[in-house]
C-alpha cells in the first residue's frame, strides 16, 4: 500500500513532467537537459510501477497503454465541425469582406488572421479539465474516436494548466507533423521495408488512424488548437481572447496568429505568410481570417456547411512540366464523361502526380492539349491537379490531338451533351457499370438510405457476381447469396439483410436524395419534399412549376425534371416502391409559403431518429433559423438526450422547449 510519503512523491514528478513537456513541447523553451527530464520520468516509473494505486489517468506514464482496438468507434459532434469556404485571389477577400460589412453595417471589421494548417481537423473534449475524448472530424457531423492516440502526442495536455476552465471544454485544432518529422518517419519506414508517406498530411493523417496507440505513439505528431466548440460557460466575446485562454490552459497556438483590422490588413498579413511559408517548420495550404467578435460571428451565422464569419484564402498552387503520355475518358457517378491526362510521374507540391484533369473537351481544344505535349500541370487548390498550358515550343510531330467518344467507353451507350452544357454524358443512366458502384454506395450512404454495411468492398463483390444492375436489386437479396461471399457469413449476412429492411421506413427527402439526382443536396431534397408533398406531384412536376421551390433555379429543375423523365428511372423507382419502400405523406405546402419563417431555433443534446444537422437542414427548409445559443430571441429550444448548458439558459428565458417527439410532429405537421 502506498504511504503519503509515495503518493505526495508521485504527484510532484507528475507536476514537474507536466511543467517540463509543457515548456518542451508547447513553448519550445526547455529548462532541463534530456537526460534530466529522463530521470524524473524513471522515477515516476519506478513508483507507479511498485505502487499500482498511485497511478492517474493523467500521469505522463499513461500516455501509451491501451491496448489495440480491433475499429475505431463513431463519435456525434454535437456542434457540427463545418469546412471552410475559399478565396483564391483578393479581390474574393474583398468580396467577402464587403458582404460582412454590410450584413453588420460597420464600416472597418476586426479579424484574426491564423496559418490554415495542412493537417486533420481533430476535437478534444475536456470534462472537469481532464481529457475524455478525442475525435476526427469525419464528414462534420460523425467522426472516430481516436482517443487513446491523442494521448501519445506529448503537445497535447491530459490535463489544463489553467486554473479556471469551463466544466466542459471542446476544444478543436489541427494535428499535424513538421517537415524535419516527416523526413525523418520516412527514414525509418524505408529502414523497415514500410510504407513510404507522399506528404506531411497523409504521415499525420495515417499515423493518427492507427488502431495500435503505440504506433501512433513513435510518430513525430503535433497540434495547434485554433477555437473551440461545445462549453458549458464562457471563454471570452472575442475569438482572440478565447485563443489565449487556450494557451494559458496549456494547449498550443500558432505563433503566427494575429489580430488585424480591415480587408488591408488581411492582404498584408497574407503577403506576409507568403513571403514566409518556406521558412516554417510545417506545411500550410493558405491563411484564414476570422471575424474576432463572437456576437458578431452568432449575426451573420453559417451557409450550408460552413460559416459566412471566416474564409479560407488559399496560396497559389505549385507547377511542373512533364508530359501527357495518354488521353483517357472517365464516367463519373453522375455520367460525366471527364478527360483525364496520363502524365509522366512528377512532384508537384510534395505529391507525385500522374494524373491530371483536363475538364472537357471544350477545355482541351482551348489548351490545344495533345497526346506527347510538355505541358504545365499544377494542383489546384493544392488538390486536384490540373493541366494549366502546353509548352508549344516542345511539340513533338508525333503529337496526336483528342476527339470526345461518341459512345461511352464502359457501357457504349450514346454520349449525349447538352445544348449550353461543357460537359458530355453517358446516357445509360443507372444501367452504366462505371456508374452502378457509385450509384449504389450513395443510395446506400447514411445521409440517404443508411444502409449500415453496405461498404466499396461488398458493393463492389454484389456488382461483379451480378447480382445488383441497379438499386432496387438491394432489396431482392437473400441471405444464403450474401452469406456464401467472401468475408461475409451467416452473422453479417442477416445483419446487412436487418438494415435492408429497416431502411424500407424512410422520408421522402431521404429518398430524394438517395436517387442521386444531380445537384440535388440534403437541403434542396428537403425542400422538393415539403414544397410537393408527395413523389408522385414531383415525378409530374415540369421546370416551371419546379422553380416555384424555393432555391430552386432552372439548371436544378431542369435537372429534376430531365430526371423523371427517363424511363428507366421511374422503373427502378417503381421497382423500390413495389419493395415496400415508404414515407409518411405530408400536405404540400402553397407557393412561396415556409411556415417557420422568421422563428428561432436552437437544438441541444443527442436527437435519436436523425443527426442535429439533418434536424437543422429540415427545420431551414421550412424558413426556420437555427442558432448556436440561446437569446431572448430564440422561439424554441429542441431538447434531445445530454443536453447541455442551452437547456439551463432556455429555462431561465421561459423559452418553449421541444423534445424529439414534438419536434417530428412539428416538421410533419407543417
Amino acid at each position: 500500500m502506498a504511504s503519503k510519503h509515495v503518493i505526495r512523491r508521485a504527484a510532484a514528478l507528475r507536476e514537474q513532467i507536466n511543467e517540463h513537456n509543457y515548456r518542451y513541447y508547447v513553448l519550445n523553451e526547455p529548462t532541463i537537459p534530456d537526460a534530466e527530464f529522463d530521470r524524473l520520468l524513471r522515477e515516476l516509473e519506478g513508483l507507479e510501477r511498485r505502487y499500482p494505486e498511485s497511478i492517474t489517468p493523467d500521469s505522463p506514464t499513461q500516455r501509451v497503454g491501451a491496448q489495440p482496438l480491433e475499429a475505431f468507434s463513431e463519435v456525434v459532434h454535437e456542434i457540427p465541425m463545418l469546412s471552410l469556404g475559399n478565396a483564391f485571389d483578393e479581390g474574393e477577400v474583398r468580396a467577402f469582406d464587403r458582404r460582412l460589412r454590410e450584413r453588420l453595417r460597420v464600416d472597418v471589421l476586426e479579424y484574426v488572421c491564423e496559418i490554415k494548417l495542412d493537417g486533420l481537423a481533430i476535437s478534444l473534449m475536456y470534462e472537469g479539465g481532464k481529457l475524455k475524448r478525442a475525435a476526427t472530424r469525419g464528414d462534420g457531423t460523425v467522426g472516430e474516436d481516436v482517443t487513446q492516440n491523442v494521448r501519445t502526442i506529448k503537445s497535447i495536455p491530459l490535463s489544463l494548466r489553467a486554473q479556471r476552465f469551463p466544466r466542459v471544454l471542446e476544444v478543436r485544432g489541427e494535428v499535424f507533423m513538421t517537415h524535419e518529422g516527416f523526413v525523418a518517419l520516412n527514414k525509418m519506414q524505408s529502414a523497415h521495408g514500410q510504407k513510404i508517406f507522399a506528404n506531411p498530411r497523409n504521415a499525420a493523417a495515417g499515423s493518427l488512424r492507427q488502431l495500435d496507440p503505440r504506433i501512433t505513439a513513435s510518430r513525430p505528431l503535433d497540434m495547434f488548437c485554433y477555437g473551440i466548440g461545445k462549453v458549458e460557460g464562457v471563454l471570452s466575446d472575442r475569438h482572440s481572447d478565447i485563443l489565449a485562454r487556450l494557451r494559458e490552459c496549456g494547449l498550443k497556438v500558432s505563433p503566427e496568429t494575429v489580430v488585424v483590422n480591415g480587408v488591408h490588413e488581411c492582404l498584408d498579413y497574407y503577403h506576409h505568410i507568403v513571403a514566409i511559408r518556406h521558412r516554417l517548420a510545417y506545411a500550410i495550404d493558405g491563411v484564414v481570417y476570422k471575424v474576432n467578435a463572437m456576437q458578431q460571428q452568432q449575426t451573420v451565422g453559417y451557409i450550408a456547411r460552413a460559416p459566412r464569419w471566416a474564409i479560407a484564402h488559399k496560396f497559389p498552387p505549385e507547377e511542373e512540366l512533364t508530359k501527357v503520355l495518354a488521353i483517357e475518358v472517365q464516367v463519373g457517378r453522375t455520367g460525366a464523361l471527364t478527360p483525364v491526362a496520363r502524365l509522366k510521374p512528377v512532384l508537384v507540391g510534395g505529391v507525385t502526380v500522374t494524373n491530371a484533369t483536363l475538364h472537357n473537351e471544350d477545355e482541351i481544344k482551348r489548351k490545344d492539349v495533345r497526346v506527347g505535349d510538355t505541358v504545365i500541370v499544377r494542383r489546384a487548390g493544392d488538390v486536384i491537379p490540373e493541366v494549366v498550358q502546353v509548352v508549344k515550343e516542345r511539340r513533338p510531330k508525333t503529337a496526336r490531338s483528342f476527339s470526345m467518344p461518341r459512345r461511352c467507353p464502359i457501357c457504349n451507350s450514346e454520349v449525349v451533351r447538352a445544348q449550353g452544357e461543357a460537359i458530355a454524358r453517358c446516357s445509360g443512366g443507372l444501367y452504366c457499370p462505371a456508374q452502378r458502384m457509385q450509384v449504389i454506395l450513395h443510395f446506400a450512404s447514411r445521409r440517404a438510405m443508411n444502409i449500415e454495411g453496405l461498404g466499396d468492398k461488398l458493393v463492389s463483390q454484389l456488382v461483379r457476381k451480378g447480382y445488383v444492375k441497379t438499386v432496387a436489386d438491394l432489396y431482392s437479396l437473400r441471405v444464403d447469396q450474401l452469406a456464401a461471399l467472401p468475408r461475409m457469413g451467416e452473422r453479417s449476412a442477416t445483419k446487412l439483410d436487418r438494415a435492408l429492411k429497416n431502411s424500407k421506413l424512410t422520408t421522402l427527402a431521404r429518398f430524394l436524395y438517395a436517387l442521386g439526382i444531380r445537384d440535388i443536396g440534403e437541403a434542396t431534397a428537403e425542400l422538393l419534399a415539403a414544397h410537393f408533398g408527395s413523389l408522385k406531384a414531383l415525378e409530374q412536376a415540369d421546370v416551371e412549376e419546379l422553380q416555384k421551390v424555393p432555391d430552386v433555379g432552372p439548371v436544378v429543375a431542369s435537372n429534376v425534371a430531365a430526371f423523371f423523365r427517363q424511363g428507366h428511372n421511374r422503373r427502378v423507382i417503381k421497382r423500390l416502391l413495389d419493395a415496400n419502400l415508404c414515407w409518411k405523406t405530408r400536405p404540400p405546402m402553397a407557393p412561396g409559403h415556409r411556415p417557420l419563417s422568421g422563428q428561432m431555433f436552437v437544438i441541444t443534446g443527442t436527437l435519436a431518429s436523425m443527426t442535429r444537422e439533418e434536424a437543422k437542414q429540415r427545420l431551414q427548409a421550412l424558413g426556420a433559423k437555427v442558432t448556436a445559443s440561446v437569446s431572448k430571441n430564440t422561439r424554441f429550444v429542441v431538447v434531445g438526450t445530454d443536453p447541455g448548458s442551452k437547456l439551463e439558459r432556455a429555462e431561465q428565458l421561459g423559452i418553449r422547449l421541444l423534445d424529439e417527439r414534438a419536434l417530428l410532429d412539428l416538421l410533419e405537421g407543417t
